[in-house]
């Protein structure tokens, strides 16, 4: 069961489209493990990529991997429901993360990171299992130029999100094709689309990441004098010059 290829539809499918040309996101004989949360972006992305996949000249699998953490209250079976019903190959990950993070987290330290770690390290377990080679993750624009304004702003640091990234480990390529895609069109998606969006029944679900939020504001607030701010801010992103920058390890002359 398919859904519904709309204008929205098509127009998030052209741009998902035009980030895997960008960067080589996808090629031939690729067998992709996506990460299926339960939420918004990785919905999404499966959908979307899956839409691609039939229509590609270039062959490549997909499998959906979602990690349960052992969070009580996750509704895994929603998302196995949805794979179910749109014939999608897919494992449901069961693990003691839940626990690992209740006993080793340091206090004053961030839940989200470390919970992060965990499920990554796991899909990469995963992808070695189902024989999969990348990993494609649902981060999309805004979290694109967050990150790098959140870099800017609390770390000092020049750095955001690679749309395609070659893992610690040597044998994965991490993959994010929603790169293109706006928060708000993903949003408007899933409402469309009547995806069945459920939480991760964390203990911190709901509590808002304060120094995010903030940038998420400045971005909205700048938007109205700066129309195109978005736009602007992804494509410096992809226009470096390491000249007029204070990096000694380029060249300055």
């Amino acid at each position: 069961m398919a859904l519904e290829e709309d204008n929205l539809f098509r127009k998030i499918r052209r741009r998902v489209g035009r980030a895997v040309g960008d960067f080589g996101l996808i090629e031939e004989g690729d067998r992709i493990l996506i990460g299926v949360s339960g939420g918004k972006d990785s919905y999404t992305l499966l959908h979307i990529l899956d839409s691609l996949r039939r229509r590609s000249p270039v062959r490549y699998e997909l499998v959906a991997g979602t990690v349960d953490s052992g969070f009580p209250g996750f509704r895994k079976e929603v998302i196995e429901r949805h794979l179910v019903e749109h014939g999608f190959e897919y494992r449901m990950e069961s693990t003691n993360a839940y626990e690992i993070i209740e006993s080793r987290r340091r206090p004053g330290s961030s839940y989200c990171s470390f919970c992060a770690r965990l499920r990554r390290g796991i899909l990469y377990s995963l992808a070695d299992e189902l024989g999969c080679n990348k990993i494609a993750l649902g981060h999309h624009l805004d979290d694109f130029i967050e990150t790098l304004l959140l870099n800017q702003f609390y770390v000092g640091s020049l750095k955001a999100m690679s749309p395609k990234l070659r893992a610690d480990n040597g044998r994965h390529t991490v993959i994010r094709p929603l790169v293109y895609v706006e928060e708000g069109e993903i949003i408007r998606f899933m409402r469309q689309q009547k995806l069945p969006v459920i939480c991760c029944a964390c203990p911190v679900c709901g509590e808002v990441d304060q120094k995010r939020q903030r940038m998420k504001g400045l971005i909205r607030e700048l938007k109205g004098e700066i129309p195109q701010i978005k736009k602007s801010l992804i494509g410096a992103l992809g226009n470096l010059q390491p000249r007029h920058l204070l990096d000694r390890r380029f060249p300055q002359d």
